[in-house]
């Protein structure tokens, strides 16, 4: 099996015409409603939300989903920011936003990612997409995998970038676990969100994320716009310990969409820092395991309660993609029904310099975690009953 498969096995993660940007879309519109949502980003606490679970055309916060499985390889090694992608007369020929990349050229890795992230350039999309997968109608594919993986139950993609096509379609709530996942799993590359300039060739391109210039603590992540998706953002703020993730989606202008998203983010800080002077409940643990590749852990979570808020967590590794391969090992040699079900969960931590991913199963009842965590010790096998990560309980939250 080639890296590429073995890839979407890991992950469980046609070109179409331009004619698509006006066939079967909606059309811009002053009626058009909106949909947002704003979470506690330690949480996954949903502060406020409107229309959240409908569906809306992404745009180009299509792109985050791109560079959430960019970052996936560059993670395990197999792609690397040096490596030069060649361009493809596909790449190309996309429309704008782009670089103008001419067909058989090539691009850094590093150049075609800091492009997407502020250029917003289509033609980096369908590059990195062909280089992972081949096609970018595989690496579609493989996006709504992923998408299904985090929770985004409502998500189908069908390219890289978020250009026009009828049947790519998210929701609100979905943008907000994907942008959740970005930070939590990935908070070494993260950062690069908070870039507001990117000089390529002697050009220099500017963010079109204006929080990062107007909103204090505003570090990323993406914009969007097509005339049938409206005015779409994702954005995340941090003040005072306290982190937001915002969405909003289907604004008529780009002022009307950075004064909602900004207004949400004002609203659900303060919310936060009015909390915390009360005493908040364990909304998942906490632990203290070793950055080595080591499936001992040490914690404790005080939540109770019978949902399916639980899980168990099954070790901490310095890499993300060993992390996940342990997951599905532990699931794949258990024979319990449920845990056919249980979503593998990767939390990524800060210790000291480096970073540990903390390897989950989600979404178990407390006595099926209990039963699974004593099933593994039986086997010799270290565990700790944990509650839910906020990526979990924000994809749980549509269904209370």
């Amino acid at each position: 099996m080639n890296t590429r498969n073995r890839f979407y096995s890991l992950l469980k993660y046609t070109a179409f015409a331009a004619v698509l940007a006006f066939c079967g879309m909606q059309p811009a519109s002053a009626a058009r409603t909106q949909s947002s949502i704003i979470i506690d980003a330690h949480s996954g606490k949903v502060l406020a939300s409107n229309n959240a679970d409908e569906l809306r055309y992404p745009a180009s916060l299509t792109k985050l989903m791109t560079l959430y499985i960019t970052f996936g390889e560059l993670e395990s090694g197999r792609l690397k920011m040096t490596d030069k992608l060649t361009v493809s007369r596909n790449a190309a020929n996309r429309s704008p936003s782009k670089l103008g990349l001419k067909p058989g050229s090539k691009i850094t890795v590093r150049d075609a990612v800091m492009a997407l992230i502020v250029k917003s350039a289509n033609d980096c999309a369908s590059v990195l997409a062909e280089g992972i997968g081949y096609s970018e109608e595989n690496f579609a594919q493989t996006m709504t995998k992923v998408a299904r993986e985090l929770g985004m139950k409502n998500t189908t993609f069908k390219n890289a970038s978020g250009l026009p096509n009828r049947l790519q379609k998210t929701t609100a709530r979905d943008m907000a676990i994907l942008g959740a996942a970005m930070y939590h799993h990935y908070p070494q590359y993260y950062k690069l969100f908070a870039t507001k300039s990117f000089t390529w060739q002697g050009r220099t391109m500017y963010t079109h994320n204006h929080l990062l210039k107007t909103f204090k603590g505003a570090d990323g992540m993406k914009t969007g716009f097509t005339n049938a998706a409206g005015y779409n953002i994702i954005t995340s703020a941090e003040r005072d310990g306290n982190r937001v993730i915002a969405v909003t989606m289907g604004h008529n202008t780009l002022k009307q969409r950075d004064r909602k998203v900004a207004s949400l983010m004002s609203s659900g800080l303060h919310k936060l820092a009015l909390a915390d002077n009360i005493e908040k409940p364990v909304l998942y643990a906490k632990t203290t395991a070793a950055a080595e590749d080591s499936a001992s852990v040490a914690a404790s979570a005080s939540a109770e309660g019978n949902d399916a808020r639980w899980g168990v967590q099954v070790g901490a590794f310095s890499n993300y993609a060993k992390a996940r391969n342990y997951a599905m090992q532990i699931r794949k040699g258990l024979k319990a029904q449920y845990l056919q079900k249980a979503q593998i969960d990767i939390e990524a931590a800060a210790k000291g310099a480096a970073v540990i991913y903390r390897s989950k199963l989600v979404g178990l009842k407390k006595n099926q975690a209990d039963k699974t965590c004593n099933d593994l010790k039986r086997k010799n096998k270290s565990c700790i009953v944990v509650a839910s990560n906020p990526i979990h309980q924000l994809a749980m939250a549509e269904h209370q």
